[in-house]
């Protein structure tokens, strides 16, 4: 493999592929993204052992999210994306009678995009295919945390296209700076609040738009009437997938009262037969975590809540010697512990019991962050009721994660969880800039609100807006015959004064 190119040489090279490959169509580009899917399956158990290696997830979770995953979302690209990109008729008011509308989609030109640690393959080639196949070229820098340094470019090395059209760069926070200083057309950014801030400040003082995917603390509520073998087993998916690492991991659990001590006795008992162990063959639940300053921040989380008085009801304090963190169940938390308030990204799971129906709702919107949540009860109308009033970009009914698993919804947040939305229609649409058009035809005739203006015209539009917007509903011939006079009317040349 060459070496990774610098800031500028990244931009030159993608702007080079944007010119040499836009009039390619959707279907071409879709050629080359299929052709990748199939290498990716083809090379899949080399694949997780890179993420393995590098971020430290179980080998079947890096199976689940890093393949599958991927691969779903090309796979709903080859059935979607063409019917999305093509030109859209749009409806005429009879204001234009005459006219026609429609809507195009163009690509952006080349987007920056910025990718976390913690799933390193997933992240990358997913926005790389949206920009891809919306006729973008892509500059990738993935966290120097766990680059994985030449797998997306082996992934690409099946395409020509591919190769021409997306660049990776590898470095710090200052070769993402300077990747912004090139002048991206958008910037597509997964990460911490504290960078996502950065990022827009640096690129709103050059008017770079940008989309933001942040963290989340997000909320799992269980209503007394739910089953309880599904919430418990949700719970610790939830909260424990990929040791914490995620962003819409389950991270305050709300429990109701009367089945609080029932649910949580069977928390702990089931808690206790996760297997945690890193490097494994299929056969572990958790690896371990991927950062030491991460690992520290989960360290002080727990260290606040039990010296403010929560109590450990599972695992122990984690050692600052080894990144192997064991799953951690609090209860007795209180608001303004760090661990229910702040993101912790690590495989803690704060516990809280709730009355009623509005206090699980207060409770779970209590925060600055508003990525996911999800909802388990029996009774659908409140299940609906509760989605609608939580202050989150995705809830999950009777499960956990899924609004994210499915590659048809738009997956973004509110609050300090960002803005703008990834896979779904909305979040393709989000790589491609909207052109409006009107088509009249090539005649001699002068629009009735074009020049000379005249009191009788300014009459004439006077009764026109009567017969169109005044009454019960609209009067066809009415309209038809103040419009039509109106548009006679505009064709008689201004008489001299």
């Amino acid at each position: 493999m060459e070496d990774a190119p610098g800031a500028r040489e990244a931009f030159e090279r993608a702007r080079a592929g944007f010119e040499a490959h836009r009039g390619l169509g959707v279907r071409e580009r879709l050629a080359a993204l299929s052709t990748m899917k199939a290498v990716i399956l083809e090379r899949r158990d080399e694949i997780v052992e890179r993420v393995m290696a590098e971020v430290g997830k179980s080998r079947t979770d890096a199976l689940i999210a890093e393949i599958i995953g991927t691969v779903d979302w090309i796979s709903w690209l080859e059935r979607h994306a063409a019917g999305l990109l093509k030109p859209r008729k749009v409806k005429t008011p009879i204001t234009l009678l005459g006219k026609k509308s429609m809507l195009l989609r163009r690509p952006l030109g080349v987007v920056l995009v910025i990718c976390p640690w913690n799933y390193p393959f997933h992240n990358a080639i997913t926005a790389i295919a949206a920009g891809v196949v919306t006729g973008n070229a892509v500059v990738y820098k993935p966290s120097e945390h766990a680059p994985c340094e030449g797998l997306v470019e082996e992934m690409l090395a099946c395409s020509e296209v591919l190769r021409d059209l997306v660049h990776v760069v590898y470095g710090d926070g200052s070769m993402g700076r300077a990747l912004i200083d090139e002048g991206p057309d958008k910037v597509f950014f997964t990460g911490s609040g504290a960078t996502g801030a950065k990022i827009m400040s640096q690129a709103g003082a050059k008017l770079i738009p940008v989309e933001l995917e942040l963290g989340g603390k997000d909320p799992m509520i269980v209503f007394a009437d739910a089953p309880l073998e599904r919430p418990v087993a949700g719970a610790l998916w939830g909260a424990f997938t990929n040791a914490g690492q995620s962003c819409s991991a389950v991270e305050r659990l709300l429990v109701q009262s009367p089945v609080y001590e029932r649910f949580m006795e069977r928390l702990i008992e089931e808690a206790g037969k996760l297997v945690v162990r890193p490097d494994d063959k299929g056969d572990a639940d958790i690896g371990r975590m991927t950062a030491g300053f991460q690992r520290d921040k989960v360290i002080a989380h727990v260290e606040d809540a039990l010296a403010r008085g929560a109590r450990l009801r599972f695992g122990e304090v984690p050692g600052r010697d080894s990144l192997v963190v064991r799953p951690v169940i609090l209860d007795g938390v209180t608001p303004d512990m760090a661990v229910w308030r702040d993101e912790t990204f690590g495989p803690v799971l704060p516990v809280m019991p709730f009355a009623d129906e509005a206090e699980a709702v207060r409770l779970s919107n209590d925060t600055g962050y508003g990525l996911c949540g999800s909802v388990f009860t029996a009774d659908r109308a409140r299940a609906l009721r509760v989605t609608e009033a939580l202050e989150v970009g995705g809830v999950s009914i009777n499960n956990v994660n899924m609004s994210e698993g499915n590659p048809g919804l738009p997956f973004g947040g509110v609050k300090k969880s960002g803005f703008g939305k990834l896979r779904g229609p909305e979040g393709l649409l989000g790589f491609t800039v909207s052109k409006a058009v009107l088509i009249d035809k090539a005649t001699s005739k002068i629009e009735a609100n074009w020049y000379p203006y005249t009191e009788e015209k300014h009459r004439r539009f006077n009764r026109f807006i009567d017969a169109l917007y005044t009454g019960r509903r609209p009067r066809l011939p009415g309209i038809a015959r103040h419009g039509l006079g109106l548009e006679r009317f505009s064709q008689r040349p201004r008489s001299r004064g």
